[in-house]
């Protein structure tokens, strides 16, 4: 039921969105196109209508406003799935670092918290001599 509102509410968005097609006065029989103004009093009659929907059918308007307070309240739990979701993602990501690029790739296997494992000793590389010059072996004696 909930996957055919949600086609009707789209397939009426486009349908509002789609351009329309201008025909010429004698296309459509002599009628002229609606003016804004009969435009305005007919939204303003339509409306006028709705108010006083609930006083000719007070049955329908309860059932409407149950409906609507329990959309209302399910799209509360929504937003609140929501906003928890959000913010344990946010918290997780503050203890986290964000890398990019090749790295970032190795870093998804590393725990998100260092375990301070090596001494001050193991985080010193190790010593390595100069490298022979090239110069003095590439000369010849004398």
């Amino acid at each position: 039921m909930g996957f055919l509102l949600r086609t009707a509410f789209w397939l009426g968005v486009v349908a509002v969105l789609l351009p329309t097609v201008t025909r010429s006065p004698s296309d459509d029989g002599g009628q002229s196109a609606v003016s804004a103004a009969d435009a305005a009093s007919a939204a303003a009659s339509t409306v006028a209508d709705l108010r006083q929907f609930c006083t000719r059918q007070p049955d329908v308007c309860a059932v409407g406003m149950q409906v609507a307070s329990a959309i209302g309240q399910k799209a509360q739990a929504g937003a609140k799935i929501m906003m928890e979701m959000v913010s344990e993602t946010l918290s997780s990501s503050e203890r986290a670092p964000v890398t990019t690029g090749a790295a970032g790739k190795l870093d998804i296997a590393r725990p998100t918290s260092s375990q301070h494992t090596l001494s001050t000793a193991d985080l010193v590389p190790e010593w390595r001599g100069p490298a022979p010059r090239r110069e003095q072996a590439a000369r010849p004696p004398g």
